[in-house]
């Protein structure tokens, strides 16, 4: 997916008829199976949250030993969500990769370790959840600035490449609104040349 080899979009098999419609949201045992173990991914927390439209929640991460892989989705409303590779050895660091979540095409959006994570809200509000394979650990939380310019994103709907700020304050203009970040995230000063 956009050039990032282990950040994977999965579509959901929809079962749908008159009274409604089913699917598994997730089948461990299928997901290690599909990608023949190579994230060995095991969900130990599962977390919710509510944001409002032009929330922009990220990019999170946690230090090693206490990296986290998530496979997020979203429940009501709409999102973009981004993923960035931080690996300092990996030939895509700096990288991001981008997938547009929503309650109508119910996909997921699987985060592996070693990537930064946040997501953009663009209907009036979105409750989001995700899974992680690792449990929270206040110490060793992490985030880089949203406007770090050396954040490069490529989305598959258009060939340009550009900065995360400037693709976000592109869909601020269109839309008419004003970035809405927590005191956390205002106040981050780490970037990529910081790790």
């Amino acid at each position: 997916m956009n050039g990032l080899e282990d950040v994977l979009l999965i579509h959901p098999d929809l079962h749908e008829d008159d009274r409604g419609y089913f699917y598994e949201v997730f089948n461990e045992k299928e997901f290690n199976e599909k990608t023949e173990g190579k994230y060995d991914f095991h969900a130990l927390q599962e977390n919710e949250s509510k944001s409002s439209k032009f929330v922009f929640r990220g990019l999170h991460f946690q230090k090693p030993p206490y990296e986290q892989a998530k496979l997020v989705r979203v429940l009501k409303g709409g999102v973009i969500d981004f993923a960035v590779d931080i690996r300092k050895d990996s030939p895509t660091f700096g990288k991001g990769g981008l997938a547009w979540l929503t309650e109508e095409n119910k996909e997921q959006f699987f985060i592996p370790r070693g990537f930064a994570h946040g997501f953009f809200v663009l209907t009036d509000e979105a409750v989001f959840e995700y899974k992680c394979d690792n449990f929270y650990n206040k110490e060793s939380e992490g985030g880089i600035r949203w406007d770090d310019e050396d954040i490069n994103i490529a989305d598959d709907a258009c060939s340009e490449k550009i900065d995360l700020k400037t693709y976000i304050s592109r869909l601020l203009d269109v839309h008419d609104g004003k970035l809405i970040l927590s005191e956390k995230d205002k106040n981050r000063i780490t970037t990529l040349k910081d790790l």
